[in-house]
């Protein structure tokens, strides 16, 4: 069936500012939106502060074991014996799986309850860190797989669950779930190689310490499994995503976005070490920037959907971002820490905008959930490319100039991509009930 039941909507009705409004509270996806019981039930929370403390724990636990790898990928290669090759490798493991694994999360949600596998995911997650920083060469890779799958499937599972739990405050917590994924990322950025000093310069038992915050939180999660929401009895198929130019458009934005996000968390401190900053120092300026994208990631939705479209927005928080890209690879180094701010300020807006094009560009949740889906999993698998061709590119030069031709040509294409996601349209999908 169409998804209008009367009229259809023009492709390009998207005019009114107070619909925009309304649009940017769904801007947490529920991975089990296609369940309309779901959707119907919001229960009544016995201890609310409970929920939101765990899920704010649970949050924090989304960066910490991709962001702390960066300030120590030095010490960990030189440890180890890796090539660059291998060390991009390393930073892309992780964010590919990223990817591959985020298809499973609505799955897995529908078998066993959001809940139960947010707890058990978290576990892995663990599990994933010590393996890293336990097992050797073999253990450091199998260990970021499997964090990064874990990574993969809580991040669609957790919006999901605040936008079911707090129906009415949303937008609110659109705003504490991307503070919380920014501060764990800045906290492990800057703390893991003071750690790894502290315990007797160990690169293990730095990168180890991230296990503590994920058993944390899983113990303050345990409340929250078992809780009831409904049964599953009307879902919804959504068709067409794949023959969608604009569904491409936004998933190449979220990708391309994002690869320039990961290729900060995992090689920027290296470069600042090429430059010459000690490890301390590089971890900490990647900290600061991650900080800075607090204020630009909860200011430019609303800033976005002031005008007629997001394609202006885009460009501007896109030139921000190779703006401050590029002062850390070749300006003089007195000024390193303006042209950090400048990438925050830049990379902040770009992550957000990729999740507010998301809904825009959906007529419902159904839509925005399978949106998400695939512009998660196509567009992370995209972003981990990456990273690991400024390895290459690395190997093959022994520097670092060169790097920035991978930031011109991704900038580009995430510009290209986003003036074709950022017009005022919907994506052209049908949608039908199935039953079970």
């Amino acid at each position: 069936m169409n998804l209008e039941t009367d009229k259809p909507m023009p492709r390009s009705d998207l005019s009114t500012a107070p619909k925009r409004s309304a649009e940017l509270e769904e801007l947490l996806i529920d991975a089990e939106a296609d369940d309309e019981q779901v959707q119907q039930t919001h229960p009544v929370l016995r201890r609310p502060w409970l929920l939101l403390l765990g899920l704010v724990l649970v949050a924090l636990n989304l960066r910490p074991a991709l962001s702390s790898m960066a300030p120590m990928l030095s010490e960990v290669s030189k440890s180890l014996g890796l090539s660059a090759s291998q060390a991009g490798l390393l930073t892309t493991l992780p964010v590919l799986c990223l990817g591959l694994f985020a298809p499973l999360a609505p799955v897995l949600a529908r078998r066993f309850g959001a809940e139960r596998v947010v707890l058990g995911i978290l576990l892995t997650l663990a599990g994933g860190i010590i393996l890293r920083s336990s097992f050797g060469e073999i253990g450091l890779f199998a260990g970021s797989v499997l964090a990064g799958a874990s990574i993969g499937v809580i991040g669609v599972l957790l919006p999901g669950i605040v936008k079911r739990d707090f129906p009415k405050q949303a937008g609110t917590m659109t705003g504490v779930y991307t503070m919380a994924l920014c501060l764990g990322a800045a906290m492990a950025a800057g703390a893991t190689v003071p750690l790894s000093e502290h315990f007797d310069k160990s690169w293990a038992l730095g990168l180890g310490f991230w296990v503590i915050p994920a058993l944390v939180a899983a113990l303050f999660w345990l409340p929250q499994v078992g809780q009831k929401h409904g049964s599953h009895n009307v879902a919804y198929r959504v068709r067409g995503l794949l023959r969608d130019p604009l569904a491409w458009q936004v998933t190449l934005y979220m990708g391309l976005q994002s690869s320039l996000a990961y290729i900060v968390f995992g090689w920027l401190p290296s470069i600042l070490i090429g430059r010459g900053l000690s490890p301390t120092q590089a971890g900490l300026v990647l900290s600061g920037s991650v900080i800075v994208q607090l204020v630009s990631s909860l200011a430019a939705p609303w800033l976005a959907t002031r005008g007629k479209d997001q394609r202006p927005a885009i460009v501007i928080v896109m030139a921000l971002t190779l703006a401050g890209l590029f002062g850390c690879l070749y300006a003089p180094i007195d000024g390193l820490w303006g042209w950090a701010i400048v990438l925050g300020l830049g990379q902040g807006a770009t992550f957000s905008l990729a999740l507010t094009l998301i809904v825009l560009r959906s007529r419902d949740s159904h839509v925005a959930a399978n949106l998400s889906s695939m512009a998660q999993g196509f567009g992370y698998t995209l972003a981990s490319m990456g990273p690991f061709a400024v390895g290459i590119v690395h190997d093959w030069t022994g520097g670092w100039t060169a790097v920035g031709w991978i930031f011109g040509v991704i900038g580009l294409g995430a510009i290209i991509a986003g003036l074709g996601a950022g017009r005022a349209l919907y994506v052209q999908v049908d949608s039908e009930k199935i039953q079970p």
